[in-house]
C-alpha cells in the first residue's frame, strides 16, 4: 500500500474532493419516483415496496403496530437490548445539555428584544436497511427530537422480504417512544414523508442517513420540507504518531471501510515507520478478519490514503482540507491538536476511544456531515429539531429616537410604504 506525501496534492485530489454529485440518471429516476408517489400515494408506495423490498407487501403492512417494550425486548439478544437501553440513556443526557431556553433582555429605554425557541411539529426519521440493520440510527434521530419537544416523530425504514421490519429496529422505536413507524424505504419513503399520503401525514423535516437514492430524494424535496443534510459515504481520518498502536490505527480504517465501498479512509502521521506498519496490516491477514470483505477490499483498493506529513502544520492542513466525518487522534497528547481543528464532524481522542463508541454508546450523535460538509455544517443535534423566532417590543422612547433614521433608510431603498409605517407612529390616528 502506497504512502504519499501531504504535499502531493495530485495524489490527494480525490480525498479532498467534496460536495454532493450523483449521476444524472439517478437524479432523473429519483425525480420520477417522487412524482409518482406524490400523485399515486399509498398505492404507489405499495408498488415500489414490492419492487424493491418485499414482493408480497400489502397496504395493511405499511403502518407497523407498536408492541409493548417487554414484548419486543424478548425477541432480542439480551446484550443488544441492554446496549440499546444504555445508548438511549446517554444520547438523551448528551442532547439534553444542548437545549437553550427562550431569551429576553430589556434595554434602559424599556425596549424588549429576545429569541423564542419552538420545537418542530413533525419530524420524519429515516432509518436505513439494506446491507445492515441499524437500530442505533433510530436512537440518534428520535431521542433528540423528543428531547427538543417534537410532538410527532415518524420512523420510516425498509421492510424485510416478508414485509416486517427488523425486531431490533422496532425495539429501538418503542424504546425511544416514536409516535409512528412505517415499513417503507428508499426514495419512495422520502416522498411519502415530504408530500404525505392517505396513510402518512407529511412532516416538517426529514433526518437520518441513507443510500444515494434516499439522499438524492432528500435533496429534491428540500423546500417542501427541511432536511438535516446530504449524507455521503462514510469517512475517517486517523492522526497518529510514533507512539500509536498500528493495529488500533488500522482497525479504525477497516471499521469505516466496511460501511460502504465508496467510503474514504485515511491516516496521516509524521512518523513514516508507523505508516509502514499500518500499510503492512492493511495489506495482510489483519484486513481479512471481517465478514464484509468485498466492501473492505474495494475501499482498500481505491479510497485508502496513508499520508506522511513533515510536521504538525501539514497534519492540520490535511485535516482542514479533508474535513472528515470522523477524526480519530491517536497521539501521545491528543488534546494538543484540538484548539487548532475547525473542520471535522466528530473528534475521538486517544487510544481508548474508538470511533465505534460514537456510533453506539458515547451519547454523541453519529449522524455527521460527510463529503467536506464539515466545513459548513454540524452533526445532528437538538437544535435541528427546533426553530427560533426573534421578538421585538419597542418602547415609545426607542421608536421616537429611531423614527427619522428608519424612515430615511426605507426611503433610500425605495420603499416609501415602509417609511410611512414608521412616521405614522408619531402622528394622530388617520380617520377611517
Amino acid at each position: 500500500m502506497k504512502i504519499v506525501s501531504a504535499r502531493d496534492q495530485r495524489a490527494l485530489i480525490d480525498l479532498y474532493r467534496g460536495g454532493w454529485n450523483v449521476a444524472p440518471e439517478v437524479q432523473a429516476r429519483v425525480a420520477e419516483i417522487l412524482a409518482k408517489v406524490r400523485l399515486g400515494g399509498d398505492a404507489t408506495l405499495v408498488e415500489f415496496t414490492r419492487q424493491f423490498d418485499a414482493p408480497n407487501f400489502q397496504l395493511e403492512q405499511l403502518r407497523v403496530p407498536l408492541p409493548s417494550l417487554a414484548q419486543v425486548r424478548a425477541t432480542l439478544p439480551p446484550l443488544v437490548a441492554k446496549g440499546l437501553e444504555l445508548a438511549r440513556k446517554r444520547v438523551a443526557q448528551f442532547h439534553a445539555r444542548q437545549l437553550h431556553p427562550d431569551s429576553q433582555s430589556q434595554d434602559a429605554d424599556g425596549t424588549i428584544s429576545g429569541m423564542l425557541v419552538r420545537p418542530l411539529a413533525a419530524v420524519g426519521a429515516y432509518v436505513p436497511g439494506g446491507t445492515a440493520v441499524l437500530p442505533s440510527s433510530v436512537l440518534m434521530a428520535v431521542v433528540p427530537a423528543k428531547i427538543a419537544g417534537v410532538e410527532r416523530v415518524v420512523v420510516a425504514t425498509p421492510p424485510r422480504r416478508d414485509g416486517s421490519i427488523d425486531p431490533a429496529v422496532l425495539y429501538a422505536c418503542v424504546l425511544c417512544e416514536a409516535d409512528e413507524v412505517y415499513a417503507v424505504g428508499g426514495a419512495q419513503a422520502i416522498a411519502a414523508l415530504a408530500y404525505g399520503t392517505a396513510s402518512i401525514a407529511p412532516v416538517d423535516k426529514i433526518v437520518g442517513p441513507g443510500n444515494v437514492w434516499v439522499t438524492e430524494a432528500k435533496r429534491q424535496v428540500f423546500g417542501v420540507c427541511g432536511i438535516d443534510g446530504l449524507a455521503g459515504p462514510s469517512e475517517v481520518l486517523v492522526v497518529a504518531d510514533g507512539e500509536a498502536r498500528p493495529d488500533l490505527v488500522a482497525s479504525e480504517v477497516l471499521a469505516q471501510a466496511e460501511h460502504d465501498p465508496l467510503a474514504r479512509v485515511a491516516v496521516v502521521s509524521d512518523d513514516r515507520g508507523l505508516l509502514e506498519k499500518v500499510a503492512d496490516l492493511l495489506s495482510g491477514d489483519f484486513a481479512q478478519a471481517t465478514g464484509r470483505q468485498a466492501i473492505i477490499d474495494a475501499v482498500l483498493a481505491e479510497n485508502t490514503y496513508l499520508i506522511e506529513a513533515a510536521d504538525e502544520d501539514e497534519i492540520i492542513e490535511v485535516i482542514e482540507r479533508f474535513a472528515p466525518e470522523h477524526l480519530s487522534i491517536q497521539t501521545r497528547d491528543p488534546w494538543h491538536l484540538v484548539p487548532r481543528i475547525r473542520r471535522a464532524g466528530a473528534l475521538f481522542l486517544g487510544a481508548e476511544t474508538p470511533v465505534a463508541a460514537g456510533d453506539y454508546l458515547a451519547g454523541s450523535n453519529h449522524t455527521l456531515p460527510t463529503s467536506g460538509a464539515a466545513r459548513f455544517s454540524s452533526g445532528l443535534h437538538t437544535a435541528d429539531f427546533q426553530r427560533t423566532m426573534s421578538l421585538m417590543a419597542n418602547s415609545a422612547q426607542r421608536m421616537a429616537h429611531d423614527l427619522p433614521l428608519l424612515a430615511a433608510m426605507a426611503e433610500f431603498e425605495g420603499l416609501p410604504a415602509h417609511a410611512r409605517s414608521a412616521r405614522l407612529r408619531a402622528q394622530p390616528e388617520s380617520p377611517a
